[in-house]
């Protein structure tokens, strides 16, 4: 069967269409800083960006302040929107962590930001934890392992989907493919999950280095684990669960691959996203400067499937005179099993800035920062930069929007990764350091099907004249944006400055009575589902504000 015909069959497979009808575009409160977190007293007051489906359930990972026990409540938390239904806890910082797990180990904290299957209940996240399995070795020295995992519900109960426990004899099925024995380090970035239990996801890993005796050499891939409702056999005929049974993790492309079309390996590999049987992510043979690799799109159906390539580096930019190619490809990749959003770049021309270490997060990363950058970082941005589509059928690539006829940056920046002898990491499970990145969302389904070449784009961008490393006058904001045939102007969903009592009438300040300005907006790339729009807003300022995660409803006509 051709590529093509084989992912037009994998589209009707994993897609559905929806009887959508055109609502008034208005917002729902999914939870703000006036809502306390379930089985607690503490109120939320911090947001990270929200996942949905396209039946309009939400998922977040969101905290609270202290309060008198010192440390804040963190967890991943669920709310049906479509139902109505109260917010209820996934898990959180006093859930013991599911299976295999025999010292009652509990949750730390989900690092990343929860995910959830387009068409169902199943969500994803990350998690850490102290070690969560005691086992002997083949000497009879008692050691611990387990300290890291993704954890999922597809059937219900709470499960780990993937963990580092592949080093433990009774749980190979979690070790690294094609490597007996070895278990992944970490699995940086968010997971995602597809068809109801499919957990699709990045892994690191490292193998014994075959030049310097003792060294050890990183690796990175991703991967997918078809999960079963089925317990887990331990060696003494015993078994425990509840369980996504023991089907063995299944290699997509590592390291150890080759670039479509090239002889030059993968350099890197970026943190997948998948609907129904169809997985896309990006891979380059150098993440900082890349020569080679781009966008690739594999059929979750075996290991080491062929790879269709999107969008590569060298590629067409559309619009641009013939022979412009992309030099820049973004990771976050929005795909909703025919449409992929991204960010991409191209020319030489650049901009400098100068990063400020933030003031709000984890107090680790913070005080490393700033010891690593007082004065701030020098970083530089690409004048020529945009937000575009790729239709996997028809194999075109749109236009969203660009700089700097459109907007003047689509690049946000931050400080995040694991600080050097704490084992405190705020997000990515790799070396603490800054980061950009671009936020796009999508959805095909927002007229019910996606048969048509109609894809509606919501995205992040910045207005705003750049001047000794810093923007002046700068104006935040979430655009949508139908892309086709006949595509629409852009539409401001929310923009800095704009009045928060449109958003949240609760978006007052308490002494004057005021409206509080909205300050900061958030969007993630599983944000944008059928007509279901999630989005997070802070308003006012630290000392007098208000946020929370809000839900709209995108019009077929902008």
């Amino acid at each position: 069967m051709r590529t093509r015909g084989l992912i037009t069959l994998l589209l009707a497979l994993g897609s559905a269409t929806l009887a959508l009808g055109a609502p008034p575009f208005v917002w729902e409160t999914v939870v703000n800083n006036g809502d306390t977190v379930p089985g607690d007293t503490r109120t939320f007051n911090s947001y990270n960006q929200p996942s949905v489906n396209v039946n309009r359930l939400v998922v977040i990972r969101a905290r609270s302040k202290g309060g008198t026990t010192g440390e804040p409540a963190h967890g991943v938390f669920l709310r049906d929107m479509a139902a109505g239904t109260p917010l209820v806890t996934l898990f959180d910082r006093t859930t013991q962590v599911p299976t295999p797990n025999n010292l009652q180990s509990t949750f730390v904290e989900p690092p990343s930001i929860p995910r959830i299957d387009m068409f169902a209940k199943t969500v994803a996240s990350r998690a850490n934890h102290q070690p969560a399995w005691k086992y002997l070795l083949p000497d009879g020295t008692e050691t611990r392992a387990g300290t890291a995992g993704i954890y999922t519900n597809p059937f219900g109960n709470l499960i780990a989907g993937a963990s580092n426990l592949g080093i433990v004899p009774d749980f190979s099925f979690y070790a690294v493919p094609g490597h007996p024995g070895v278990k992944f380090d970490v699995f940086p970035g968010a997971p995602a999950v597809a068809n109801g239990s499919t957990l699709v996801f990045k892994g690191n890993f490292s193998l014994p280095d075959p030049v310097t005796p003792g060294a050890v050499v990183s690796k990175t891939g991703v991967y997918f684990r078809n999960l079963k409702d089925a317990p887990l056999p331990l060696a003494d005929g015993t078994t425990i669960g509840p369980s996504g049974g023991t089907k063995a993790v299944t290699l997509i492309a590592d390291t150890d691959c080759t670039i479509p079309g090239t002889t030059v390996k993968f350099g890197s590999t970026a943190p997948p996203s998948a609907a129904g049987y169809l997985a896309v992510f990006a891979g380059f043979d150098n993440e900082d400067n890349p020569t080679k690799g781009g966008i690739y799109l594999a059929p979750m159906l075996w290991a080491k499937p062929p790879l269709l390539p999107l969008v590569k580096i060298g590629g067409q930019v559309p619009g641009e005179a013939k022979g412009v190619g992309f030099n820049k490809l973004g990771e976050g990749l929005s795909f909703d099993g025919r449409f992929v959003a991204f960010w991409g770049a191209w020319g030489a021309e650049t901009k400098a800035l100068t990063l400020q270490c933030p003031t709000d997060g984890n107090k680790d990363v913070l005080a490393f920062c700033q010891a690593q950058y007082p004065n701030g970082y020098a970083a530089t941005v690409p004048v020529h930069q945009g937000i575009f589509v790729h239709d996997i059928l028809t194999g075109s690539t749109r236009v969203v929007a660009k700089t700097p006829t459109d907007f003047d940056d689509f690049v946000y920046w931050n400080f995040s990764g694991l600080v050097p002898g704490t084992g405190s990491s705020d997000e990515s499970g790799e070396p603490a350091r800054w980061r950009s990145a671009s936020f796009v969302a999508l959805s095909g389904l927002v007229d019910g099907s996606l048969f048509d070449s109609n894809a509606h784009v919501a995205f992040k961008a910045r207005k705003g004249l750049a001047v000794d490393g810093a923007y002046l006058d700068v104006v935040d904001g979430l655009y949508l944006r139908r892309v086709g045939p006949t595509s629409s102007a852009f539409a401001p969903i929310v923009t800095s400055g704009m009045a928060g009592t449109l958003i949240d009438s609760k978006a007052v300040d308490p002494l004057t009575g005021e409206h509080l300005p909205v300050t900061a907006m958030g969007l993630e790339r599983d944000g944008f589902r059928g007509k279901a729009l999630v989005v997070t807003v802070t308003m006012g300022t630290e000392a007098a504000g208000w946020a929370g995660v809000y839900l709209t409803t995108a019009p077929n006509d902008l």
